[in-house]
Order: C-alpha cells, then structure tokens, then sequence
C-alpha cells in the first residue's frame, strides 16, 4: 500500500469514528441526535458504566405521577404495581434527588420542571423539551397537575390566600416561577382577614407555594402562612385528619382523598428526566425511560449510541 493509499483509508476511518462518536442516544424511534454539544462531554462520559437509577419514596406524588405517565406502574384492575427496579436508590426530596443527580455521572432522575437548575440536564422525551409551553400545549407527555385539598369548609383567611392563589396576581407568580397557570381570574381583591394558615404536602409543590405564601403576606400583613414540606400522600392524610388546613398534593387525588377532600388545582407541572450535565444522552423515549426504571436497560451503552 503506497503512502497516498495509507493516508486515505488513515482519513476514512477517522470519519468514521466521528460520526460513530455523534450517533444518537435513544437508538430507533429517537428524534434528537441525543449527544451533548461540547466534545469535551463526549470525551468524558464513559457510556459503559452502569445506570443508576433515582427514584423518589413511595407516597411521593412526583413518584406515583411519573411510574404512571411512563408505564413503570402496571394497573390490572383495582391492583397497581410499581415496577420500579429494586437496585433504584430511594430519596426522599426534590432537591436531593437534583444532588443525587449532580453528583453522580451515570445517574438518572426526575423532578418537578418548576425545580429544574442547571447543575443538572433535563432530557428531551420523544424529541420534546421538558418547557412550561410545551406542558401547556399538551406536547411534553410527563406533566401533572399541583392541587390542593381541604377538609369541609376553609377559615375566613385561609380561603382568603386560596383565592389569591387562584387570581390574576397568583397565577402570575406560577406562570413566573416555570409552572403552567390554570385560570384567568381577576386581580386579587380579597378583604385581608387575619390568622394562621398552616399547608403540608409535596415537595414539589412546596417551592411555589413558599413563593405564593410570601407575596401573599405581603399583600395581607394580617395572615401568617406556615409550610411544612413532606409528600403527596402525608399532606393528604394531615389534611383529612385536619392537623392542617390545606395540604398539598403533585398528583391527581385517590378515590378515597376525593370523597373526604375537596380539591383546586392551582398549575400544572411537567416531570423533568434528570442526567449529569457530562451524559452525553439529551433524548429519551417513554419506552427506553420504562426501560430504564423497570431494570430492563442497566448500562448507558445500551442507550447511547
């Protein structure tokens, strides 16, 4: 082979090297090219390392959401199954699971959209941004509602912060902190009652309801908002056993919290898919996410590319 024959095939190869390195994450059916922009990700992510996987406790509304909207909960009947992976590592908030995640290059997460930071990456599903617009326009597949719920009638000032929730000025601290609003009511114009308010429940529900707290105490010195963040399920049962007046919930009520509980939806909220910001994977299907969570798919090899 002649000098001229080497350095051809030397440039053929690599080209083919190259375009192997910007095959796309997600294999079949992926619409995104699912690798990062920065070569120097792609230099340092080592894609046969196992996946691990981040899964929130049971009880967490975020959890219930996500295992449903993805598959991962099989239902037959009155009976449901998790199917999550017995490997999943359990934790129990939004912002440790982003830690989790930030720490941990071959993990995989999820949180609510309204928490997304950029210490981590949020995947595509299906070729779709995880954005507010997208939640909104019904194109982004993992979104939920934020509700609240209440037993028989609410105190004067308690109703009082839920119609400031729901009016114009409410629904603009949502829609400003990444959320979906979900109704057009007029300004705030309640008559400022005075008392306590104590509201319990999701994490991920709790970072919006903080910001709606305080901008409500502004606008009504009288009252006195007190949040105590734990899940779905614990703010619903505190709320049916009244030690507290609204509890706080990031999934649709079950039967039984419908029958006792009466219940508004204050936004809607999409479920970010987390990985480190050095994954080069930026694309995933609801199968390949299923996949992953059930223990199906077990290395990033198998995802990328």
């Amino acid at each position: 082979m002649n000098s001229m024959t080497k350095k051809i095939t030397a440039t053929a190869l690599f080209g083919v090297l190259a375009v192997s390195a910007f095959a796309g994450c997600g294999g079949a059916g992926s619409s995104s090219n699912g690798l990062s922009d920065t070569g120097s990700d792609a230099a340092k992510f080592d894609a046969s390392k196992t996946i691990s996987v981040v899964t929130r406790e049971e009880g967490s509304g975020t959890r219930d959401a996500f295992t449903e909207l993805t598959g991962v909960l099989v239902k037959d009947g009155d009976n449901k199954t998790d199917n999550t992976t017995t490997s999943a590592v359990t934790i129990n908030s939004t912002e440790a699971v982003i830690t989790n995640v930030k720490d941990n290059e071959a993990a995989i997460g999820y949180i609510s959209l309204g928490s997304l930071n950029d210490t981590v990456k949020a995947l595509k599903i299906s070729g779709v941004e995880a954005t507010a617009d997208n939640v909104k326009s019904g194109d982004y597949a993992v979104s939920r509602p934020f509700n609240i719920a209440y037993k028989g009638e609410l105190s004067d000032v308690a109703q009082d912060f839920v119609d400031y929730i729901m009016s114009s000025d409410g629904q603009k601290i949502v829609s400003d902190n990444g959320y979906v609003t979900v109704s057009e009511n007029a300004a705030y114009s309640g008559k400022k009652p005075s008392g306590k308010i104590s509201v319990a429940g999701s994490s991920s529900v709790s970072p919006v309801m903080e910001k709606l707290a305080e901008a409500y105490q502004k606008v009504n010195t009288n009252a006195k908002v007190e949040i105590q963040t734990s899940d779905s399920s614990a703010g619903m049962q505190s709320a049916m056993g009244g030690t507290c007046d609204i509890g706080m919930a990031s999934r649709d009520l079950k039967d039984e919290e419908k029958s006792a509980l009466k219940v508004e939806t204050i936004a809607k909220d999409g479920i970010a898919v987390i990985v480190n910001n050095a994954n080069t994977c930026d694309d995933l299907t609801l199968d390949q996410v299923k996949s992953i969570y059930t223990g199906e798919t077990t290395v990033w090899s198998d995802i990328i590319k």
